[in-house]
């Protein structure tokens, strides 16, 4: 599996989670405010910080047909094309938005939706590319971010193994080299019960790819997990405050939240370390609290060793327990004094 690396920062297994503040709709139409959630991101010790660049005629059609009003849900009742011109950047807010992101020492890109979005972040020259999970089956737009040569990020929300094996192939098809895929689940908010976490390393295996998560859920738990199940990506919406609310502000973390979050997924990454037996650094010093072989009475020279004269006892400085069996019936080579660990050269 090949490690991704997205404006210097490397991600892979190897690699502390790359963590992306998802601004997306949390503006609330304020540029300052906007600017604020960046702020607030990088100061939590996020890698990246994420737009969503579409207008509403780049993702439905201004139509009043049953099909294209929402039932249920955080939105219920609203006409996609109004929600959508609600919740979208203005596309002249982009330089300044990147700009800032840079000077905060945080990397800006975006999710993109259609070709004007694509050429919009190659004019600003964003460093990588995300596909959101409702466009993950819109093969063209896979093929065209493949197409700048630049690292893409696929959320796999609502995708069975066909959908993402075949925007996989897009991907490769179209030249692309870099990818790294997101479990997700496309729920606002998510069930935590339909995380499904075991499907990271799942993936990773199949498609022989970086995978990260995705995360909807009002907690920080899920991500931890994820990254524990060996996520190298996890994003989360990012908001400065409830109110005023935006389309996104009820599944979004507050800056506290999103500190926290931060904090215990790298911590996670530590956690999981590598694949390793026998005692680290740290616990050199407490070999010397294992049990071992010990006099628990005086023993003369020549006097042949017992369950009555030796015993396997903490500390350590003995010979192993797994060498009574051995030592049993044999004879001691000198005196040796109660409470003296033994050694072989005691041993006759």
């Amino acid at each position: 599996m090949n490690t991704i690396t997205i404006a210097g920062r490397s991600i892979g297994p190897g690699f502390s989670p790359y963590m992306i503040a998802e601004l997306s709709a949390n503006h609330g139409g304020d540029l300052e405010r906007a600017k604020r959630i960046i702020d607030l991101s990088a100061k939590a010790g996020a890698d990246a910080v994420k737009f969503q660049v579409y207008t509403a005629d780049s993702l439905t059609l201004d139509a009043n047909r049953p099909d294209f009003h929402i039932e249920g849900g955080l939105w219920d009742g609203e006409r996609l094309y109004d929600l959508y011109a609600r919740a979208a950047t203005p596309y002249e807010w982009f330089p300044t938005l990147f700009a800032h992101a840079r000077a905060q020492g945080i990397t800006p890109f975006a999710s993109v939706f259609d070709i004007a979005g694509i050429a919009l972040m190659e004019m600003l020259e964003a460093p990588a590319y995300k596909i959101a999970s409702f466009e993950a089956v819109d093969l063209e737009l896979v093929a065209a971010c493949a197409a700048t040569g630049k690292p893409t990020i696929i959320s796999t929300g609502l995708c069975a193994v066909e959908d993402i094996a075949d925007a996989v192939e897009a991907f490769r098809k179209a030249g692309g080299r870099d990818l790294i895929l997101l479990r997700c689940n496309s729920s606002y908010p998510a069930d935590p019960s339909e995380a499904n976490l075991a499907a990271i390393p799942d993936m990773a295996a199949r498609f022989g790819v970086p995978v990260g998560y995705s995360d909807h859920t009002l907690d920080a738990i899920q991500a931890v997990c994820a990254v524990a199940l060996g996520a190298c990506v996890v994003e989360k919406h990012v908001i400065d405050t409830r109110e005023p609310a935006t389309a996104d502000s009820a599944f979004s973390s507050t800056e506290e939240q999103f500190v926290e979050l931060v904090r215990s997924c790298r911590a996670a990454f530590l956690a999981r370390g590598r694949i390793t037996y026998g005692p680290d650094a740290g616990e050199m010093k407490s070999l010397a609290f294992r049990r071992s072989l010990y006099a628990s009475q005086p023993i003369g020279c020549g006097e042949v060793f017992s369950r009555d004269n030796i015993r396997s006892v903490r500390p350590g400085h003995g010979l192993p327990p797994k060498a009574l069996p051995t030592v049993l019936g044999r004879h001691a080579t000198r005196d040796i004094a109660a409470g003296e660990p033994l050694s072989w050269d005691m041993v006759g």
